[in-house]
């Protein structure tokens, strides 16, 4: 299937594409052909204010069952086996709404709906590339809004600085295997989401490298090359993705992969974070986020629990 994408990129033709976590599982489309597999998908649509955000009842893991988890990373993290791990968890949820009411009501920048599969609605762009210029936007740091100085003590709290360089010096790396003349554009700028009843600050950084100019040719390989995404693995990548499948002790699946679209011109791509996945079940909403020697694993399991919501 990269293959695929790389023909219709180089043809011009519009193209839409999702894949894994891992990047073995990967599709494309052509645009004419999502309404025919029950996809849809939307990138930088028009907030819509009205919109009644909604925050599921949920039944997440226990406390000190995630501790075990957290604290099983730290052994590793103490031994040199990663320096940061993306740490998820699938939580129950319950919701009044279908997965195609939950696409509708959202409001975020990427989303996207793959039949009554799963729904995301992700504030995380994976990568962008205009002319020949490849940009990517990697994620890493959450708090409440509503926190006193909450700008200030995410800005100048040492494990956040820490979590986020380790990120953004992976993502350098990563854009190095694919592009030359790699910049760092913008260092940990901030964000604003509302997630249901609260408001969340996020902090980012905005990197960009040079393409081949034939990189249409290519993408399929560029794509494959640069997953799975190191803002929701980890670093060094390898040891930490097989470290995530022995740890979470449950499968990703299409969860924190990534999805996108070409336009014809140039491609923008976002990671399929803020997720819902329609099980035999019930619904299963798929959380986390990054861990350090210096993480807390009170504050990182509320962190999980708050990134549970509906914007």
């Amino acid at each position: 299937m990269y293959a695929q994408l790389s023909e219709l990129v180089s043809q011009g033709t519009p193209a839409f594409f999702y894949s894994d976590f891992k990047g073995e599982k990967f599709h494309c489309y052509s645009l004419d052909q999502l309404m025919q597999h029950d996809i849809e998908f939307s990138f930088h649509e028009k907030q819509n204010p009205h919109n009644n955000p909604h925050t599921p009842k949920s039944n997440p893991i226990e406390f000190a069952d995630y501790e075990k988890k957290f604290n099983n990373l730290q052994q590793h993290i103490r031994a040199g086996n990663t320096y940061l791990l993306n740490l998820t968890q699938p939580t129950p949820i319950i919701s009044p709404y279908t997965l195609r009411e939950i696409y509708s009501m959202a409001n975020a920048p990427y989303k996207l709906r793959i039949g009554q599969k799963f729904v995301c609605f992700s504030p995380e762009p994976f990568v962008a590339i205009e002319g020949n210029r490849i940009h990517t936007y990697p994620m890493k740091g959450t708090i409440d809004a509503d926190v006193p100085n909450a700008v200030e003590i995410i800005l100048n709290d040492p494990k956040e600085l820490a979590e986020h360089t380790m990120i953004v010096d992976l993502l350098r790396n990563d854009l190095g295997i694919v592009s030359t003349e790699i910049k760092v554009e913008e260092f940990r700028y901030l964000s604003t989401i509302e997630t249901g009843d609260k408001r969340l600050h996020q902090v980012s950084s905005h990197i960009s490298g040079k393409l081949n100019d034939d990189w249409k040719h290519n993408i399929g390989n560029i794509l494959q090359a640069l997953l799975p995404a190191g803002s929701i693995s980890g670093t060094p990548k390898k040891k930490s993705v097989e470290l995530i499948e022995s740890i979470e002790g449950y499968e990703r699946g299409y969860f924190s992969g990534i999805f996108g679209y070409f336009d014809g011109e140039n491609l923008y791509s976002a990671v399929s974070i803020r997720y819902i996945e329609q099980t035999a079940d019930g619904l299963v909403y798929k959380s986390g986020g990054g861990i350090t020697a210096e993480s807390n694993p009170r504050s990182e399991y509320q962190e999980m629990l708050d990134k549970i919501y509906i914007p």
